[in-house]
């Protein structure tokens, strides 16, 4: 029959290769890819790389389908057993937030809600390895050419619009244990192919190659990009390995950049940069390195990791140094308190790994340097004053915060809006103070005393609270009948797990407090557990814990540990401490009220909650809906707490509350009620200093 012959090249014993199509009425058939779909020939790379790329894909694709069915060559044809599977119809748009090393980004996908921590996907290149960029907690250093390869993605990508033709997803084993046995922490790591979706600052470094017409039409190819400087390898896969659908692309880049000698493949020793890191260092240390940060009024700095919504490490160049830095004045909620994860996401989207400025006012004592920061000639701080997740800290006035002007406006918008961490704020009304008359804004909780502790501290949940219905609606679809299996589950000190409560016969959220010593070995082992929903605390037996899906376990508990604020209570085991209690859980926790909760002041020293009486703690003015007095009056009045001492430096706010607190203890003391039956104490000892101790040496 009279066909057709395109000729694709040569091999080295000067054979001709090329394809033949016959005629098949108005259209033309390829006979090599008819004989591969009805499995009567196999794919052969080396002269397939001759072909344009699509006609390979087609010829690659028709095989796997002969193989798939059995065709022919491939009736007897075992698949070889692989840790790759192939992604199909995962494509998304969005912004590029971090750039983890030359071979692995995260971006935040347009179509999740701007903010959101659900919104970043880490998304490996495909079919390309980068230098390791090592790992600071095992003392590894970055392997040669892996920091250029960051900052070069980085110069080029953050903030861009890109977009991701997810492609193959691989299980991998263990990365930080050597020896662990097979199958012991597998994850499983994605891989797809990135384009930046305009060209500008990428269009100089490396033109993409004219062997994959159909990244064009995406955008650059940015693992081609990567490839083309020299930064990076293309894996050679196995022929039954998912690969990116533009490897012949990013085989021609490499072959480009072996020609160059350039990067990895140059002869050249790799570039060496020392940095000295502060955030591990000593804060002595931190604070020897202030005049050379002070000296300068705005230092240029890039964002290196987002440790918390005010607080981030920072990589000075021209110092060649990376700094704890946070927000002067400015404070987001903790790690376990709530809207701290979106404001982690809302700054990690604003200022990760950008080019910032920051001016350094001072350090603190744990080394951490403190000031405003600024991105594209805009205050960091004012992003999250907008959207809610942060407040300013006037503890010291406002004047003392640099920019306040420019901040005050934003808070106050939130503020009116009830956005975020305001959603239960109410403007408190007009308070006298002397002559004057000043408004007093203060946050105000609606809530329920869930737990009385000693010493006047207590539990309580936010009534109305949307996350309180959602928890109890996870709890009630589990299926939490089968008892655990010995051995199976053996819950950790610090671990959230479900805990059966026998006095209303529900299964409730708890963190394991105490266990036994060694390994479970009865149902009857005796475990402590702390209930983050309610504030209680109890022993129980490990045949009343379940394991809890982590979806369930992160949120953070539900129940807030309180003081009354301005007064003193005496400690369980202190005289008229347990009468305090006792009257404390009459007035709150046995009359089943409602409070209006007035925030006085919150104290984040306790750290993160390890059990009961741990962790943050509000200072609280306790109002019952139809009281007339505050509870924290009640307990003065009934001589069962004292006043804190007053101190010259107070706010005029706190000398009012203690003004008026003051005819309560009067009364009291008057009357000689519980701990004023003998007399004026002295109830101040512990806040003054210990008395001097006599001069000279020993007698």
């Amino acid at each position: 029959r009279d066909v057709r012959i395109v000729l694709e090249g040569v091999d080295k014993f000067s054979n001709l290769i090329g394809s033949v199509y016959y005629p098949d009425g108005e259209s033309a058939k390829d006979w090599p890819l008819e004989l591969v779909e009805n499995g009567f020939a196999k794919y052969v790379e080396w002269s397939a790389h001759m072909m344009e790329e699509d006609a390979k894909r087609k010829l690659k694709s028709a095989e796997l389908e002969a193989k798939k069915s059995r065709l022919r060559i491939w009736t007897n044809y075992v698949p070889p057993v692989s840790n790759s599977k192939a992604i199909h119809d995962q494509n998304l748009t969005g912004k590029l937030v971090e750039v983890v090393s030359g071979d692995c980004v995260i971006v935040a996908d347009d179509s999740i809600p701007y903010g959101s921590p659900q919104a970043e996907r880490r998304v490996n290149l495909s079919s390309i390895r980068c230098p390791k960029m090592g790992n600071p907690r095992r003392d590894e250093k970055p392997a040669p050419y892996a920091r250029e390869a960051k900052e070069f993605l980085r110069t080029r990508l953050i903030g861009r619009q890109v977009n991701v033709q997810m492609e193959y997803s691989r299980k991998v084993g263990p990365v930080d244990a050597a020896g662990a046995p097979l199958g012991a922490g597998d994850r499983v790591m994605d891989f797809g192919s990135v384009f930046l979706s305009s060209s500008g600052k990428a269009d100089n470094d490396q033109a993409p190659s004219a062997a994959a017409p159909a990244s064009s039409k995406l955008g650059l190819n940015v693992g081609e990009l990567v490839i083309g400087r020299g930064f990076g390898t293309v894996i050679r896969h196995r022929d039954f390995e998912e690969r990116s659908n533009f490897y012949d692309a990013l085989l021609a880049a490499e072959s480009r950049a072996i020609s160059g000698r350039k990067g990895i493949h140059s002869a050249k020793d790799p570039p060496v940069m020392h940095i000295t890191d502060l955030t591990t260092a000593s804060a002595k240390k931190a604070k020897d390195f202030m005049p050379f940060l002070h000296r300068s009024r705005r230092v240029p700095a890039v964002v290196e990791y987002v440790l918390s919504g005010h607080r981030f490490k920072l990589l000075i160049p021209k110092e060649t140094c990376s700094i704890a830095f946070a927000f002067s004045g400015v404070r987001c909620p903790g790690r376990e308190e709530p809207y701290s994860d979106e404001a982690i996401a809302l700054m990690r989207r604003r200022i990760m790994q950008r080019d910032v400025e920051i001016e350094v006012e001072t350090v603190d004592r744990t080394g951490t340097f403190l000031g405003p920061l600024w991105e594209s000639k805009t205050n960091g701080a004012v992003a999250l004053l907008e959207a809610g997740l942060a407040k300013l800290q006037t503890t010291f006035g406002s004047d003392r915060i640099p920019g306040s002007s420019c901040l005050e406006q934003p808070e106050q918008s939130a503020k009116s809006k009830k956005l975020k961490i305001w959603e239960n704020f109410v403007e408190g009304e007009v308070v006298p103070s002397g002559a004057n008359v000043e408004t007093k804004q203060q946050e105000v909780l609606k809530v329920t005393v869930t737990e009385v502790l000693g010493g006047g501290k207590f539990y309580v949940q936010t009534v109305g609270d949307q996350k309180i219905a959602s928890i109890q609606n996870q709890l009630a679809s589990l299926n939490l009948k089968e008892a655990p299996v010995i051995g199976a589950f053996n819950p950790k000190k610090g671990d959230i797990v479900l805990c059966y409560f026998r006095a209303d016969t529900s299964w409730y959220r708890a963190m394991v407090v105490n266990t036994p010593r060694g390994p479970v070995e009865s149902s009857k082992d005796v475990f402590e557990v702390f209930y983050l929903d309610y504030g209680n605390q109890e022993e129980v037996p490990y045949s009343q814990l379940r394991p809890l899906d982590p979806s369930v376990s992160l949120a953070p508990g539900l129940a807030q540990l309180c003081s009354l604020a301005y007064i003193k209570i005496p400690n369980l085991e202190e005289d008229f401490g347990q009468e305090a209690a006792e009257y404390l859980s009459e007035l709150t926790l046995s009359s089943g009220k409602e409070f209006r909760a007035m925030v006085e002041e919150r104290d984040t020293t306790g750290g993160k909650v390890k059990g009961q009486g741990t962790g943050p703690v509000i200072a609280v003015t306790l109002v019952a809906v139809d009281a007339e007095i505050s509870v924290n009056a009640a307990m003065l009045q009934e001589g069962l707490a004292r006043m804190e001492k007053r101190n010259r430096w107070d706010k005029s706010a706190r000398k009012q509350a203690l003004d008026n607190l003051e005819m309560f203890q009067g009364e009291a003391r008057t009357s000689r009620r519980g701990i004023w039956q003998y007399g004026d104490i002295q109830s101040d000892d512990e806040d003054t200093a210990p008395p001097r101790k006599p001069a000279g040496g020993r007698r």
